[in-house]
């Protein structure tokens, strides 16, 4: 099948994490459609047909978006996941960081309505996938609030501020996004240092699935 990364190319670069990080949770891997937004994050496409996001891309837009993160006060940053498997990544995400976090629906008017109980003014928001998050999405385009998004290949960037190529649908590759970002995001500012970790590991942000 040969290497779904160009591992010599990446050998000279200083990635976030090990290689074996990304790969083993499988960031890299996306869906068997491409869009043309998506389509200068792609390194390759499998004989078997899943699109192959470029590694060193993702890589380099968490550290963007990280710094982007940074730059705003940690409560008025909102991460959002209508997907079962970004609930625990954000939740977490949020926690570290100072942020909020919604899960599940995402309920009309949450960024527009001054009226209704579950109204919020953030001024940056993080959605899991503009597919699936398409209301959030739609709500922050509509009052002028920045938008940072996961995307993988199957997906258009209309009204996102800012692309992460990735694996939006995998549990693992959720975990290890948000993780990163949220460590990229204090290191942005300041609160760890700039080679500081986490005091937890990918794992903790991974949504656990109910047992039979």
């Amino acid at each position: 099948m040969g290497e779904d990364v160009d591992r010599e190319k990446l050998a000279g670069s200083e990635l976030l994490v090990p290689l074996n990080v990304y790969l083993e949770a499988g960031v890299h891997i996306g869906t068997y459609m491409c869009t043309k937004h998506m389509e200068r994050f792609v390194f390759k496409q499998r004989p078997d047909g899943p699109y192959i996001i470029d590694v060193k891309k993702i890589d380099e837009r968490i550290r963007i978006a990280g710094r982007f993160i940074a730059a705003y006060k940690p409560e008025s940053v909102l991460a959002v996941s209508a997907r079962p498997y970004g609930f625990q990544p954000v939740q977490r995400f949020a926690e570290l960081t100072g942020g909020k976090a919604v899960v599940g629906r995402f309920i009309p008017g949450t960024l527009t309505n001054p009226n209704l109980s579950t109204y919020i003014e953030p001024d940056i928001i993080v959605v899991t996938d503009p597919r699936v998050d398409l209301q959030a999405l739609l709500e922050a385009s509509r009052v002028g609030i920045p938008v940072v998004a996961i995307v993988s290949t199957d997906s258009k960037t209309s009204n996102v501020d800012l692309v992460i190529p990735g694996n939006n649908k995998g549990r693992k590759s959720l975990a290890v996004i948000y993780w990163l970002l949220a460590r990229q995001t204090l290191r942005e500012r300041g609160v760890l240092p700039s080679s500081g970790e986490l005091s937890t590991g990918p794992e903790t942000f991974e949504t656990k699935v109910p047992s039979k």
